[in-house]
């Protein structure tokens, strides 16, 4: 999703401290400061509008959550809803989430979700995709030995570039799915972002995998 950037965006951002981070460095290993309680802390990269990382939170007060987005125009359109939506457990970085070592201590993350990122298709951008290994030694630094990585896309080539790459740092594999709304069980829990419910209703298989990092 890239959006232009609109004036009334950073001026949001500012006037709003308490709900969004702009230097996130400046917490690390204190996120549990930014919430109402200690609690598991879950974060989304790549955001969006904010659909997923806000229906979490809502369904489960009983974790923390953090939604970081880099674009400032994207970011702000999430928090005008938390601004109204005011969920005590959830947390808006504005931020590049490549630098995610630097704003998390070792362990202090129980659980990173990816949906729907940037495929980067061409050769010369696989190190920017969200699943390469640079990424991938990250999110091991950052999550606790119970943590795990969930990834959704309905980009079957990088899916299928996500499993090789989860199986080449040696990743185990808790759940692959290969087309998630035709499985009823899996669907229970399931909390849609905004492009899974645009390409599910066109019909696409949304692809997902839930994997965790060998202690």
């Amino acid at each position: 999703m890239r959006l232009r950037n609109k004036p009334w965006a950073k001026p949001l951002i500012d006037s709003n401290p308490e709900l969004i981070v702009t230097k996130p460095v400046e917490y690390r290993g204190k996120w549990e400061t930014r919430f109402e309680k200690k609690a598991p802390l879950f974060i989304e990269i790549g955001m969006g509008k904010g659909g997923f990382i806000m229906e979490l939170a809502s369904r489960h007060p009983e974790n923390n959550y953090i939604g970081i987005e880099i674009q400032t125009t994207v970011a702000a359109i999430v928090l005008r809803k938390q601004i109204e939506a005011k969920l005590p457990n959830l947390q808006l970085v504005c931020a590049n989430g490549s630098g995610l070592s630097e704003y998390f201590e070792e362990n202090e993350v129980n659980g990173i979700y990816l949906n729907f990122s940037d495929p980067w298709p061409k050769t010369r951008q696989e190190k920017r995709r969200l699943t390469y290994k640079s990424f991938l030694k990250q999110y091991q630094n950052v999550l606790n030995a119970k943590g795990s990585l969930e990834f959704k896309t309905d980009n079957r080539g990088l899916f299928e570039y996500s499993l090789v790459s989860l199986n080449n740092y040696g990743m185990i594999f808790n759940q692959i799915f290969l087309d998630l709304h035709k499985d009823e069980e899996a669907m229970i829990d399931n909390v849609m972002t905004e492009y899974e419910d645009k390409f599910s209703k066109k019909g696409q298989p949304i692809y997902k995998i839930s994997a965790s990092f060998k202690n």
